[in-house]
């Protein structure tokens, strides 16, 4: 195998998993970001490596439920004011998909890229000191009773045919279990085999240490352009000068659109905003993540505390908060954590990437020697790991041992580099 330079643009966990994978198989690696290591989507995560995350949004009968969720305020989906316009052509084809057979699809695909997660960062670090944020744990959906767990049977097809049984439990066995858990909670549905990161950023962090160790390195630069000779890459332009390259790699998460542009291929990609609310030094907190399905958010404890992450919002790239999401999820941590006092609370905002299709897109884009590795909307730190050891088999050309054709980032437009799927 001959050594490639390869330049993997953006560095959250994506580009640095692929980072790193490409670096053992022996190429001369190059990570750039226009800012630090792990401080964008990567940061503000729900901290799990989820690897039941296979149910996407998009399942039947959500269109005749869209217009009551907006509507309703008490629902953890907002669009902030005149946004709507501008939302309207991606909802459409992200609605599209609200029917049982591309919903069974899109849970195939996103059971290849992250039903083992844990077994997949484990891998990504094992023997090194980034081995240290990993915590094996179950994986528990808290229900309000019974009733709220047989509404939700269609999801847990789903996940059965992925592998994910889980373990029922209720009663008082709930709150002896977790006893951060009110009597809200009345039901809890437990899956083992699973995971979490103590911090997301101190993890990015140390994994682009391990590039440098191993030779890679990492510059702070903006990509500002692909020199393409003949419709390959050739270099990248940044603001702080050319980097001659034998292949790319773009995982820049919902900065990747307007890089696909520059390839003449227009991906339809939102940004949802996302939110948490870290509540540091907590009376209680849980013993391994949660998603508490009454208020549609995950509790994880982390090193700094008692993570909430949760609340949908479009609203574009805007870097200011909006209260009324934040103020819904207060509330519901109040409802379902009645006990829990925190001295100190901080709030975060990011973007998180969401394909009208649910599905990230990974792979070559036509013949350009550019590759694919963004768009995974919730589980981007679930399937960060693997997605950088695809990209890697990629490019040393080695064929992954899994379908490809759900994640080719041309399967949405016609673009100058390869024809429309």
């Amino acid at each position: 195998m001959k050594a490639k330079h390869v330049v993997v643009v953006g560095a959250g966990i994506v580009g640095a998993a692929s980072a790193i994978w490409l670096r053992r198989a022996g190429h001369d690696v190059t990570l750039i970001d226009k800012g630090q290591p792990g401080m964008g989507a990567s940061f503000g995560n729900a901290c799990t490596l989820a690897s039941c995350a296979i149910v996407p949004v998009t399942t039947p009968g959500l269109i005749a439920k869209a217009p009551r969720y907006l509507l309703d305020r008490t629902f953890p989906l907002f669009v902030r004011p005149g946004y709507l316009p501008r939302l309207i052509p991606w909802l459409a084809r992200y609605l599209a998909h609200a029917n049982d057979a591309d919903t069974r699809r899109i849970s195939s695909g996103l059971t290849t890229i992250v039903g083992d997660s844990l077994e997949q960062h484990q891998a990504l670090t094992h023997g090194t000191h980034a081995a240290k944020w990993i915590r094996e744990s179950d994986y528990s959906f808290v229900y309000r009773n019974r009733a709220a767990f047989d509404a939700d049977a269609y999801a847990w097809e789903l996940r059965r045919i992925g592998g994910f049984v889980p373990k029922i439990i209720e009663g008082p066995e709930i709150q002896e279990r977790e006893p951060i858990l009110g009597p809200a909670a009345g039901l809890m549905a437990v899956l083992s085999n699973h995971g979490f990161i103590l911090n997301p950023a101190g993890y990015v962090a140390d994994l682009v240490d391990l590039l440098t160790q191993a030779g890679g390195t990492f510059r702070q630069a903006e990509l500002r352009d692909f020199d393409l000779e003949g419709g390959r890459v050739k270099a990248l332009d940044t603001d702080q000068g050319r980097i001659h390259c034998d292949n790319a790699v773009i995982s820049a998460g919902i900065w990747s659109k307007a890089l696909m542009d520059k390839l003449g291929i227009n991906v339809p990609l939102e940004a949802e905003r996302g939110y948490h609310v870290l509540y540091r030094n907590p009376s209680q907190a849980p013993n391994g993540p949660m998603m508490l399905t009454e208020g549609k958010f995950i509790a994880t404890p982390m090193d700094q505390g008692l993570r909430c992450a949760g609340v949908v919002e479009f609203g574009g790239l805007s870097e200011r908060k909006s209260r009324a999401p934040l103020a819904l999820l207060r509330q519901r941590v109040r409802e379902i954590f009645p006990d829990m006092r925190s001295g100190e609370e901080e709030e975060w905002l990011g973007f998180r990437p969401a394909p009208s299709d649910s599905l990230p897109l990974i792979g070559e884009v036509g013949q350009s020697g550019v590759f694919a590795a963004f768009g995974h909307h919730h589980v981007g730190l679930t399937g960060g790991a693997k997605t950088g050891r695809l990209v890697a088999e990629l490019i040393t050309g080695t064929q992954p041992n899994l379908d490809m054709t759900p994640f080719d980032p041309q399967r949405f437009s016609r673009g100058r580099l390869g024809q429309k799927r």
